[in-house]
Formats: C-alpha cells, sequence, structure tokens
C-alpha cells in the first residue's frame, strides 16, 4: 500500500468536498485491515514499525477526510491557500456583527426556550455556509474563497459548541 501522497489518493477517492461517507467508512475498513500492526505480530521490527506508521497514517487521513471543516482546510491546503487561522482573523464587519447578536442573545437567555431560536437560527446559517462551501471548492474551484470561508466557519462552530455546552447545562 502506497502511504505516501494525499488522502484522498490513499483513499482512492478523487479530490473534493462532496464525498460519499460510507464509502469513506468502507475504505478505512479495507486500509486498517491491510496495515493493522495485529497482522504483523510475528513480522520483523521494522515490518512491525511500518505497519504501525500505516495505522497511523489511515487514522489521521481518515479524521481529515470525515469532518468537512477539515477537509475543505485540507483542499485550501493542497490547492495553495492555506487557511492560516492564527495569523489571518480579520472578518468582515457584518459577519462579526452577527457573532456578537448571537453571542448576546446566548448570555441573556434564561432558559433554553429563550436560546432555542438562536440555536435554530445558527443551525441554519451552518448549513447554508457548509453548502456555499461545496460550492466554493467543487463548483467555482475558489480555494482563495473557500479558505476565507472556513475562517469563517471556524469561528461559527466554536459559537456551535457554546450552543452545546449551554444545552447540555439546561438539560441537566
Amino acid at each position: 500500500m502506497q502511504l505516501d501522497g494525499d488522502d484522498f489518493k490513499l483513499f482512492g477517492l478523487p479530490r473534493g468536498y462532496r464525498l460519499d461517507r460510507s464509502e469513506l467508512d468502507a475504505r478505512r475498513r479495507r486500509l486498517q485491515a491491510q496495515v493493522h500492526p495485529d497482522r504483523f505480530a510475528s513480522a520483523d521490527a521494522a515490518s512491525r514499525r511500518r505497519a504501525m506508521q500505516g495505522a497511523v497514517r489511515v487514522n489521521e487521513a481518515y479524521e481529515r477526510l470525515k469532518d468537512p471543516l477539515r477537509r475543505a482546510a485540507y483542499l485550501c491546503e493542497l490547492h495553495g491557500a492555506p487557511i492560516q487561522s492564527e495569523d489571518n482573523t480579520a472578518m468582515p464587519a457584518a459577519f462579526l456583527q452577527q457573532q456578537m447578536t448571537w453571542r448576546e442573545a446566548l448570555e441573556e437567555a434564561r432558559g433554553p426556550g429563550e436560546f432555542e431560536p438562536v440555536a435554530a437560527e445558527l443551525d441554519a446559517y451552518r448549513s447554508a455556509a457548509y453548502r456555499r462551501l461545496a460550492e466554493t471548492i467543487d463548483a467555482a474551484r475558489d480555494f482563495a474563497c473557500a479558505a476565507e470561508q472556513v475562517r469563517a466557519l471556524m469561528f461559527v462552530e466554536r459559537f456551535a459548541d457554546d450552543v452545546a455546552e449551554r444545552r447540555a447545562r439546561e438539560e441537566r
């Protein structure tokens, strides 16, 4: 098995944002069966080490490809548009205002009934943002624009985590 190259090549998939999760899962199982360290338990040390490296490589690639945001970031990187989320945090003013509005609404909410509308609005926003991202990558092939969308979605996903945390606290 060829372990070098990009994750899509490793899994025998075309480079693209949209992918069939069940196909990805099936290919992971086949790859893991080929490199699982237990298959090499009685082999020499070098073979056992390569098997372990292969298993780690397959797992890392799978984790990157199964997550829509990580997959998009990876595709941007592969096409010369690094995300640079630590260095480039500039966002449009309207986007930042929306984030502040959501956060204020979540902070002011006094129970699930009050913050669920924010959660619903967030879910709709996320769904639309991921659809736009898929189009930007797969149809437009505009990876610089996709990198901007990924950076924005990173903010949105952090807020979604905050909403989920709040929901969990409310359910206790």
